[in-house]
């Protein structure tokens, strides 16, 4: 840069115009990424805000003004969807896409998606069909009950249900079940915009039988029955089961909605974790419905799954909002094949959560010592620790793991930011001044990339 350049600006005529700014070589990478449009109204953002201070008499430079301009498009940049590799020990991590998908099934969806398909069209007599059937199918079949739909996610599971068959009417929830979901979405919220009359019974701690029968009025519609999967409540504390709530809506002629959030179907026999409860014993419990996400523990696309009674389904599926909550032909070819998966029993082999959950440590151990046995003398060590399920699942319960714990000479947390800057940026997590690796997260075919990472960013 000329020394012209790093003068400071005398008038706001010497600023320089947005298309000489523009046409400047440093910021071609960010029109290729971002597209020219973005990058001129966020050069024109940058002049703007730098006339107000200099006009504030803030001395304001050339050099200044790029600067900010860069470190506004690496904002921009960095929000681009990018191939992250998980580092952090957390299966269904959130912020990090929840579930991976099999690449594998994803390559079979690939021809329903980039061209044509029979997405609502009948094959065999060649007249408009209907969009879903086969997995509404295959969504009845696997939880063993009379039928099934799915719309985009969980929570317009639970408003599409409620705005359907308990508008205008009274629906019970105990005290303790008015959570919030991911994304500042609370329940009590959901409920009300879809017309329901919410009527708190309970404690915060304790809701019995007795609280749900004393709370029925002539008015109540539905008792609705949240899991709690996001947080535990330990010490004194009550919960109704599902199986003594459906039966008392049945003796008053009421709907039993179940909530159950992350869409467990079963743990494999290696994996010790209880007290989760699972979509088919909500349904032999008595739930006239019962509702789950499609991308925590089913380890399928975005969606929320409703299964139940096929009287209280067909209502679902007429009522207009439905249009406006279905998924699209890329979520119906990943959900036939997951659901497949499950009928045939091949989940734990072909679903990749579930192939993290069952890896063996030992599996865990000879990775972690072949990555140490090439990155040489760095202060490295294998680590043991604990993985969560993640996704608002079984938040106090863990899996044993094993982590790369690495010793920096810098800060951690400085370290951890150049693992995200790489290409394909590794997450990992800072725990006692040290960044932790998690193996159980990482796929295997991406420990030589790890080795490359560590020998290039580890002193």
């Amino acid at each position: 840069m000329s020394e012209a350049s790093k003068s400071f600006f005398r008038e706001l005529r010497d600023f320089p115009s947005v298309e000489i700014l523009a046409a400047n070589p440093i910021f071609e990478k960010y029109i290729e990424v971002l597209s020219r449009p973005v990058v001129v109204d966020t050069i024109k953002s940058a002049i703007r805000e730098m006339k107000s201070r200099f006009r504030s008499n803030e001395s304001v430079g050339e050099n200044q003004l790029e600067s900010h301009i860069i470190k506004e498009l690496q904002k921009l940049t960095s929000l681009q969807l990018t191939p992250v590799i998980n580092g952090t020990g957390v299966i269904i991590h959130t912020n990090l896409g929840r579930s991976p998908l099999a690449p594998d099934m994803f390559k079979d969806a690939v021809a329903m998606i980039t061209g044509y398909s029979n997405l609502e069209f009948n094959l065999l007599n060649g007249k408009r069909g209907k969009r879903g059937v086969l997995v509404e199918r295959l969504l009845a079949a696997l939880c063993e009950t009379e039928s099934g739909t799915l719309v985009n996610n969980n929570a317009a599971a639970l408003f599409i249900i409620i705005n359907t068959l308990a508008n205008r009417k009274e629906v019970l929830i105990s005290r303790g079940e008015l959570v919030q979901i991911g994304g500042g979405f609370k329940i009590p919220e959901i409920m009300t915009k879809a017309g329901a009359k919410l009527v708190e019974i309970g404690t915060t701690n304790r809701t019995s039988i007795t609280d749900y029968e004393e709370g029925i009025t002539d008015k109540t519609r539905m008792i609705l029955k949240v899991h709690r999967s996001n947080f535990v409540q330990k010490g004194f504390v009550e919960e109704t089961p599902i199986k003594d709530i459906a039966e008392l809506c049945k003796k008053h002629n009421i709907i039993c909605v179940n909530d159950l959030g992350s869409g467990l179907l079963s743990f494999p026999a290696e994996v010790k974790i209880y007290d989760e409860p699972d979509i088919r014993e909500s349904v032999r419990s008595g739930a006239d419905i019962t509702c789950f996400s499609g991308d925590k523990l089913l380890g399928s696309s975005q969606a929320g799954l409703i299964a139940g009674t096929d009287e209280y389904i067909r209502k679902i599926k007429k009522n207009p909002l439905f249009r406006t909550l279905r998924c699209d032909k890329i979520s119906f070819s990943i959900m036939t094949q997951v659901l497949s998966s499950y009928l045939n029993g091949t989940q734990n082999e072909d679903i990749p959560i579930w192939k993290m959950i069952t890896i063996p440590v030992t599996e865990l151990k000879e990775r972690g010592e072949a990555i140490l046995a090439n990155v040489g003398d760095k202060d490295i060590v294998l680590k043991a620790t604990e993985a969560f399920l993640g996704g608002g699942t079984t938040p106090d319960k863990t899996i044993p793991s094993l982590a790369l714990s690495i010793r920096p000479k810098m800060q951690p947390n400085r370290l951890a930011k150049k693992f995200r800057e790489l290409p394909t940026p590794i997450i990992g997590r800072v725990e006692n001044e040290e960044l932790y690796l998690d193996l159980r997260t990482i796929p295997p075919e991406k420990d030589s990339y790890i080795i490359d990472a560590i020998m290039s960013l580890v002193e």
